[in-house]
Order: C-alpha cells, then structure tokens, then sequence
C-alpha cells in the first residue's frame, strides 16, 4: 500500500520557512502544505480514473469494482484530511495575528 501523505511531507521539508516563490519553490510552509494535498488529491485522481477506464471497457470483476471503491473512499478521505488540515491552520494563523 502506498502512502499519498508523503507527497505533503517532502512539501513541508522543502519549503522550510519563507522560500522566494520565483524558484518554483512554495513562499511559504502553509502554501507548501496546500499545494503538497493538492498533488496528494491530484495523484489519487489519476489512479481512480485509471481504475475507472478499466471498469468503462467492461472489464468489470468483482475485484477491480472492489479495488475502485476502495480508491474512490481513500480520495474521500483523503480530500476530508486536506479540508480538516488547512482549515485548522488557517484558523490557528488567524488567531495567531489578532493576537499580534
């Protein structure tokens, strides 16, 4: 099994703080962990649509229907994780600068 978070971890540990964004680089760690689950969601996508060409052509076991489900829930998750974590951060950056 393969862990689609690990696309957000390399994100955060290249970003590192405050990055010039004209290197291609993030300009910041919370722009780096949304993009990160945007790659995350994005990678998911591409392996459901893949599962799903599969299903379209009538190669519909029960095994590949299964596999496609599963897919389908783990992009549910997966999309719930992201919307749960950068709108924590937001709210706790939020926070942070009223309090400034």
């Amino acid at each position: 099994m393969t862990n689609e978070i690990s696309p957000l971890q390399g994100a955060l540990a290249q970003a590192g703080g405050a990055n010039n964004s004209k290197n291609g680089k993030s300009a910041s760690w919370f722009e780096a962990m949304a993009e990160a689950w945007g790659e995350a969601l994005d990678a998911q996508a591409a392996k459901i649509e893949s599962l799903s060409e599969g299903v379209a052509d009538g190669f519909e076991s029960p095994a590949q229907i299964t596999e496609l489900t599963a897919e389908s829930l783990r992009m549910g998750y997966i999309s719930n994780s992201s919307h749960t974590s950068i709108t924590s951060v937001a709210s706790a950056l939020e926070t942070l600068a009223r309090k400034q």
